[in-house]
């Protein structure tokens, strides 16, 4: 809970007034999240869902990765209010919750993370696939749908692990199951190497791989099945922005991982530093969701016109627009 208890109510020291400085700069940044990054993240996340859906005909390998991003930014649109109204990210929470409700907030917040995490690092290893073998269909989108739904499955299990050690360490220590298990710094390492040195590890890797084929001209380079050079540019700014906005979290974990195996008890004012960057880090990655369906609205070129399709398929129901029709009459004479 964001508060100042460490220190007395009367207590006019600097650490105290720094304390209460950090609480009001958290509440504000959470009430400008609120206000401005929430809705537009979620009707933009909600927007590229539907408009792809909608057009599965048309959808490209990168825009299936891009589905699966939005639908975890979804998540952490519904995990975001609990979380900034909630007594750890502001000193007028709006609501108090128990261990069960953080919890279930910390299991899908991890499983969000993982699966934006992962379809980054998959869209990168995928696109090098696609460029150096297009004819082989590898990295087809009937295939990426398939290991779009593998990444939720792998993260739920994932999470299940850490999930152990997190419950444990909220519960009575009369479970004896449970007696043995209460080391939160064990749960955050888990996530710290499963959930950010593996994919970093991987982006790396695709990304050397990318470099080298792309200094080879080839005449494949000019197939008309390739992907549009804009995807390089989106793969390139999306992949960036991801890990720029978790990686403060994830130094946390590591951060919060290695006190732990010193055995160190940091005093008052360095615990208020790190809950604050702790919360900032948090806010950061919450910014993930918001960032990238901007992102790719602004950088997909078809994006717009899946969009118009869409609005003029709602404006003339289920008959059909005019000029469709027309052209579906030419077809058949």
């Amino acid at each position: 809970m964001w508060s100042c208890m460490v220190y007395n109510e009367t207590d006019d020291s600097v650490d105290h007034q720094l304390c209460q400085d950090f609480g009001l700069v958290l509440s504000i940044f959470s009430l400008v999240y609120l206000v401005v990054c929430f809705p537009v993240g979620l009707c933009y996340n909600a927007l590229l869902v539907v408009v792809n859906l909608s057009n599965k005909v048309s959808m490209t390998m990168p825009d299936v990765y891009f589905v699966n991003i939005a639908i975890a930014g979804l998540v952490l649109n519904v995990v975001a209010p609990v979380e900034l109204l909630g007594p750890n990210f502001t000193k007028w929470p709006v609501w108090e919750y128990n261990n069960e409700i953080y919890i279930t907030l910390l299991i899908l917040f991890n499983i969000s993370s993982l699966v934006i995490m992962y379809s980054t690092t998959l869209l990168s290893l995928d696109y090098y696939i696609e460029r150096a073998l297009p004819r082989t269909y590898m990295s087809s989108v009937y295939n990426t749908k398939h290991v779009c739904g593998f990444i939720w499955g792998g993260a739920v299990l994932t999470s299940f692990s850490s999930l152990l050690f997190y419950v444990c360490n909220h519960v009575s220590t009369k479970i004896i199951e449970c007696s043995k298990m209460q080391n939160k710094e064990a749960a955050d390492a888990i996530m710290m190497f499963i959930g950010y040195v593996v994919p970093a590890v991987a982006v790396f890797y695709a990304f050397v791989l990318i470099l080298r084929i792309r200094k080879e001209s080839t005449p494949l380079d000019q197939d008309s099945s390739r992907l549009d050079p804009s995807i390089h540019r989106l793969l390139l700014a999306s992949v960036c922005v991801q890990f720029i906005l978790w990686t403060p979290y994830y130094m946390t974990l590591l951060v919060h991982t290695l006190a732990g195996v010193q055995g160190n008890s940091p005093d008052g004012p360095r615990v208020t530093a790190y809950h604050f960057l702790r919360c900032v880090s948090e806010l950061l990655a919450f910014s993930s969701s918001f960032a990238m369906p901007l992102m790719y609205r602004r950088m997909n070129k078809n994006f717009s016109h899946k969009l118009q399709r869409l609005l003029k398929r709602l404006q003339c129901g289920d008959e059909g627009c005019a000029h469709e029709r027309s052209v579906v009459q030419q077809v058949v004479t």
